[in-house]
């Protein structure tokens, strides 16, 4: 897996369904560079199982997420076609009807293997064909991205482990902390908790009030 953190996210255009129910055709995280903070999350697969659960918690979170400057946008290897008919399905039959922020179709796979996160690779078998040593779909990857374009976090899980929204939400709250303070957030940092200043005296002042 790569390691994102510290390095530009890698940019890309690619379709994408937005406000659950457009198709676009050239979306690209660009348009929010000196603009927005972006959480931006893989899935694996369409029409499946944990991966309704996580959409929908996102989504009703995203009001928190909007409140902070940060856009929510997902990614699946699955086609905008497919993003799209699942959108047309309601909550109670699994499907995720409701979802608004936007959903990118990594169609071609290279988005998910450019941020590290496409489970298997290509390769060619020994009468020289091309096959795949994986599914060719994306771990549960999550990159919290800043306004330069810069991952500042990220997380990736395996296909049945679900995520939590609130624990990105408080590495959201992390980052804008250490922004617009200049201190750093120790273990189980929560917003309005304590910081600390980035140095042996900041650290034992800290340490000596817990």
């Amino acid at each position: 897996m790569a390691v994102l953190v510290g390095r530009k996210a890698p940019q890309f255009v690619a379709p994408a369904v937005v406000d659950g129910e457009e198709i676009v055709e050239d979306f690209s995280l660009n348009q929010y560079l000196g603009k927005k903070h972006v959480l931006f999350f893989f899935y694996p697969k369409d029409f499946t199982f944990v991966c309704p659960t996580e959409l929908h918690a996102f989504q009703e979170k995203l009001g928190e997420f909007e409140k902070r400057g940060v856009a929510v946008v997902a990614a699946s290897t699955d086609s905008e076609e497919s993003h799209w008919g699942w959108l047309q399905m309601p909550k109670a039959a699994g499907g995720i009807q409701g979802i608004t922020y936007p959903i990118v179709a990594d169609t071609t796979k290279t988005i998910s293997m450019n941020y590290g996160v496409l489970a298997g690779e290509y390769d060619y078998n020994e009468n020289g064909e091309m096959a795949a040593t994986g599914p060719m779909i994306a771990y549960r990857g999550l990159f919290l991205i800043d306004k330069e374009g810069v991952v500042q976090h990220q997380v990736v899980n395996n296909f049945p482990l679900g995520r939590s929204v609130n624990e990105a939400l408080r590495m959201v709250d992390a980052l804008l902390f250490h922004e617009e303070k200049g201190e750093v957030c120790p273990a189980n940092w929560e917003a309005g908790k304590q910081g600390l200043k980035d140095t042996h005296v900041g650290v034992a002042e800290y340490l000596s009030a817990q």
